[in-house]
């Protein structure tokens, strides 16, 4: 049986706004196993990308514990969190996020720079990466001369390349067309399953969440239901 590779525990998230307090999570516990494809799904508002950032790193809870592969990083510094989510976290943005002046493969192997790699075996490692996701003709392009969906894979890719345990991905495919919106996440979803990955995504659209093995339900800071997708589960 997989174990946990994330567990949060009575998680509490507080903003405050001049003399307000805002409570954005509100006692958040939640397990979530090795090689899980989990959803948190949410409209807008509803503290769905709050509970993503406090999973990767991003911000700091106000209450509570996030165990990412059985240590806290809520308690870790600054420079010790960042190599923790290095060694261990890929991203993929709404926004794509990538660098303009470098070709999809530059952008798709920085992570591995960081990983001390050679630049032969981090251009070898990028390319084939770049292959999976259909874009072995488009290494040298730059963003602009990609459409929307080509720069997602890339970031799709960027993400995948250094193998990391977890992917957290934020609204992935918010900018795209329905038919390059089914591709992508059929993409995504067959890649992390090769490579053995968890893969938390946000979404306020419940045909993404159906590529998921749980649902969980988050509305004004709460987790008010959890859904198990039968169909993913039995595959």
């Amino acid at each position: 049986m997989p174990s946990n590779i994330i567990e949060v525990k009575d998680l509490r998230k507080v903003y405050h706004i001049g003399t307000e307090k805002v409570v954005a999570l509100n006692h958040i516990t939640l397990d979530i196993q090795e090689g899980e494809f989990c959803c948190l799904l949410g409209t807008s508002g509803s503290g769905k990308s709050t509970l993503l950032n406090m999973l990767a790193g991003l911000e700091k809870p106000s209450f509570g514990s996030v165990r990412i592969k059985g240590q806290n990083i809520e308690k870790m510094s600054e420079k010790k969190l960042a190599r923790f989510r290095q060694d261990n976290v890929g991203f993929i943005f709404q926004s794509y996020n990538l660098i303009p002046t470098l070709t999809a493969l530059e952008n798709t192997a920085m992570p591995l720079i960081f990983r001390g790699m050679s630049r032969r075996r981090r251009d070898a490692v990028a390319r084939e990466t770049l292959r999976r996701v259909g874009l072995a003709s488009h290494l040298a392009h730059r963003p602009t001369q990609m459409s929307g969906g080509q720069q997602q894979r890339v970031g799709i890719a960027r993400a995948l390349v250094s193998r990391p345990p977890i992917v957290f991905a934020d609204e992935p495919t918010g900018n795209l067309d329905t038919k390059t919106t089914r591709e992508v996440m059929e993409l995504m979803t067959s890649m992390t399953e090769d490579f053995g990955q968890t893969l938390v995504l946000v979404t306020h659209d419940l045909s993404i969440a159906s590529y998921a093995h749980r649902i969980i339900h988050i509305s004004d800071g709460n987790i008010v239901r959890i859904e198990r997708n039968r169909k993913r589960m039995a595959k």
